[in-house]
């Protein structure tokens, strides 16, 4: 066994968690900042809750959004459609049959 493998000693781990995870920011960013009463009302979708809507793929979606046909905002590494966007996408894509 190497020297510095040592089977009787804990591994050491970051202050205030365990070793390998990182730690998280708690709170507001900015808590004094007030929130706009518009935006508290939006309701965003993910993406597999729009493809679920539109009876589409995941994949389909995800081209909308890089295409610039649906808007959508960026949370980490997932995007969320306002529901009001899937609407109006809806609404103006229908076409009437002969």
């Amino acid at each position: 066994m190497s020297p510095s493998a040592q089977p009787d000693q804990p591994r050491p781990t970051s202050p205030g968690g365990t070793a390998g995870q990182k730690r998280r920011k708690t709170g507001d960013a900015n808590p004094a900042r007030p929130v706009d009463p518009a935006l508290a009302e939006v309701k965003f979708l993910t993406v597999a809750e729009v493809a679920s809507v539109m009876r589409v793929s995941k994949m389909t979606v995800y081209r909308m959004v890089h295409g610039g046909d649906l808007p959508a905002v960026r949370v980490g590494r997932s995007f969320r459609v306002p529901e009001k966007a899937v609407h109006d996408y809806l609404r103006a894509a229908f076409i009437e049959a002969g």
